[in-house]
């Protein structure tokens, strides 16, 4: 099934047909695939919807740049055409960035929040890192003189780019400097949806120490930390991640 807002075409997936919605935004350039172990565990028991971002699994490429302002707001739009009220949001990494501003920006309504190493913090890049930047932003400049500066450019960014961006359509590159240039520290003291933060203790991309600084600005949150895990610390621990979970988001008797 497809979604079309302002002329942005994404592909979504729904599992199961209850009332509660869990509601599953994954991380950059991952699509529901990495979640399939927890989809296959909570669709018997609640709604589940997915959706591959713009340019991402069968999601067409936009034909614009975007931000990440721009990919909550189609969350936004697709949460109210599908008529979601107050769903659960299990986000990863790129996730947690469209999840802070949903609740601490927009202030949707959202049931409860589980967040995966989330990448709502800016890192700050090194000496080297700054370097590398000025050094290719010179050279970007220099070749436009030159007759073969297409080719050129394609040499810059296999040096110069992350694996992130490489791996990006050239169209998809200014979408991709917008967000990763975006910090939004500032939001999350606004979110006040029950939050349960689960990181990988050797997360390399978003440092546990962000955990930790989220705990502290989310007042309605718990951490916890997989020993030795990624990244992606929801597929190193599986199951437990299931029964986690399941105990969160279960009705309570009353």
């Amino acid at each position: 099934m497809y979604y079309i807002y302002n002329d942005i075409k994404v592909k979504y997936y729904k599992y199961g047909n209850k009332n509660k919605v869990l509601l599953i935004l994954p991380g950059w350039g991952n699509t529901s695939k990495t979640f399939y172990n927890i989809i296959n565990h909570f669709k018997d028991n609640y709604t589940i919807y997915t959706i591959d971002y713009p340019g991402f699994g069968k999601s067409p490429i936009p034909e614009k740049e975007l931000t990440i302002y721009n990919y909550t707001d189609l969350i936004i739009s697709f949460l109210k055409d599908k008529k979601i009220l107050n769903p659960i949001i299990i986000a990863h990494s790129f996730g947690g960035r469209i999840t802070t501003l949903l609740t601490g920006y927009y202030k949707i309504n959202i049931d409860k929040l589980i967040l995966f190493d989330i990448a709502s913090i800016k890192q700050k890049k090194s000496i080297k890192t700054r370097l590398k930047e000025k050094t290719y932003k010179i050279l970007k400049k220099i070749i436009k003189i030159f007759p073969n500066k297409e080719k050129l450019q394609k040499k810059l960014i296999n040096y110069f780019g992350s694996a992130d961006y490489k791996a990006l359509p050239p169209t998809m590159h200014k979408t991709f400097t917008n967000i990763i240039n975006e910090d939004l520290t500032k939001y999350l003291k606004y979110i006040s949806s029950e939050t349960l933060l689960i990181w990988g203790e050797k997360d390399q991309d978003t440092p546990l120490k962000d955990a930790y600084k989220i705990n502290n600005l989310i007042k309605e949150s718990a951490l916890i930390i997989y020993p030795n895990a990624s990244h992606y610390s929801y597929l190193d621990y599986p199951i437990l991640t299931n029964n986690i979970i399941n105990e969160f988001i279960k009705e309570k008797d009353h």
